[in-house]
C-alpha cells in the first residue's frame, strides 16, 4: 500500500509534510515518520554496503544509518554547501537520509494527492507514492518502504 493510498484511507483530511530538495527536485516526507532534522558529521563508511549507504553515524547515542539520497537517484554528488539529514525509523532501524536542504512544513489536504505521473522520471517514480501539485511546481511524496524496502530485502548468498 503506497503512502497516498494510507492516508486516503485514514480519514483525515489534512497532512503535514516535511519538505526536502534533492538535486532540485522538491520532495515531502510525511511528517509523523520523521524524527530529526541535522546536520551528518562523522559518518564512518561501511566496507561492502550497498553504494547508496554512505556509512554509519552516531546520533544522540544512536547507531544510524546514513543514506546518500543523491546516490540513491544516481545523481551527481553535492559540489558545495554542507549537506542536511533527516532521521526517520524504518522496521525498527535508525536511517539518516542525506538531502541537499530541508525546507518548510506544508499541511495540505490529503484529497490533493495524486498517482505518480506517467511522466515522472523513473528515479523519482521507484520511491514515489504520489505526488501534489503546487504552484509552480511538484512535490514528490517519498515513500519510506519504497525507498529502503528495494535497498535491503534479503539477496540470496551465492556460493563459491
Amino acid at each position: 500500500m503506497t503512502v497516498l493510498e494510507k492516508k486516503v484511507t485514514t480519514g483525515s483530511d489534512m497532512i503535514q509534510y516535511v519538505t526536502v530538495v534533492i538535486g532540485g527536485q522538491l520532495f515531502g516526507l510525511p511528517i509523523s515518520q520523521v524524527h530529526d532534522v541535522f546536520v551528518p558529521e562523522s559518518v564512518t563508511r561501511v566496507p561492502l554496503s550497498a553504494p547508496e549507504v554512505a556509512g554509519v553515524l552516531n546520533l544522540r547515542g544512536r547507531i544510524v544509518t546514513a543514506i546518500d539520497m543523491r546516490r540513491r537517484l544516481h545523481l551527481p554528488p553535492l559540489e558545495e554547501g554542507q549537506m542536511m539529514a533527516v532521521g526517520i525509523e524504518y522496521k525498527h532501524e535508525s536511517y539518516g537520509l542525506m538531502i541537499d536542504s530541508v525546507g518548510e512544513v506544508l499541511t495540505l489536504p490529503v484529497a490533493s494527492a495524486e498517482a505518480n505521473p506517467s511522466n515522472l522520471d523513473k528515479r523519482w517514480a521507484e520511491i514515489s507514492g504520489g505526488v501534489h501539485r503546487l504552484e509552480g511546481k511538484l512535490m514528490v511524496i517519498l515513500d519510506v518502504d519504497r525507498l529502503l524496502g528495494a535497498m535491503f530485502t534479503e539477496q540470496p548468498m551465492v556460493a563459491a
